[in-house]
């Protein structure tokens, strides 16, 4: 079920406010810019949908967003236990980073857990399967995928090379809940 749990910044244990009513969430994110929305698919995608199978499947709602905000690329990242870099991807976006655009992720099986570092708090969202989150750029933040990461997820970029990070320095991240 998706979540989001707001941390203090200073005092690491300190739960501010917790939901996991979708409603909620949006309307709590959306006081920080935070685009937070449920979307469902077109079609039955199967146990192992393909990335042309997704992507044919929520080309709707990327239509809408590129209309709307101009997103100019998008691909599908899938990512199990089985994979070999797992540790190192999870380790690599445990650091704490902003970007020069959005980042938006739409989890399409699965789960997730982006945190937030704004303005003396730490957001912790649960995305899992039909979550839309949009992080403004220069947001600074990090993404917990877990020891055993399972998860499919469209990703939707302003520029033509994808993901590209600016790490902080902070260790902020290693004071907060981790996914198992």
């Amino acid at each position: 079920m998706s979540a989001l749990t707001i941390y203090s910044d200073t005092e690491t244990r300190q739960l501010t406010w917790h939901s996991d009513n979708p409603d909620e969430i949006r309307s709590r994110l959306a006081t920080k810019g935070i685009r937070f929305e449920r979307w469902q698919a077109d079609c039955d995608l199967g146990a192992a949908p393909d990335a042309d199978t997704v992507l044919a499947a929520y080309q709707h709602a990327i239509d809408r967003l590129v209309a709307e905000k101009g997103y100019q690329s998008w691909d599908v990242i899938s990512i199990r236990a089985d994979n070999p870099q797992k540790e190192a991807l999870r380790s690599k976006f445990l650091a704490e980073h902003t970007h020069g655009e959005d980042e938006v992720r739409f989890f399409v099986e699965g789960a997730g857990l982006f945190c937030l570092h704004l303005e003396g708090e730490v957001y912790q969202i649960l995305c899992e399967k039909n979550d839309l989150i949009s992080v403004p750029a220069g947001t600074a933040h990090w993404f917990d995928m877990g020891s055993e990461p399972h998860f499919t997820a469209i990703r939707i970029f302003n520029n033509q090379e994808g993901w590209i990070a600016r790490f902080t320095g902070d260790n902020i991240a290693d004071a907060y809940p981790r996914l198992p």
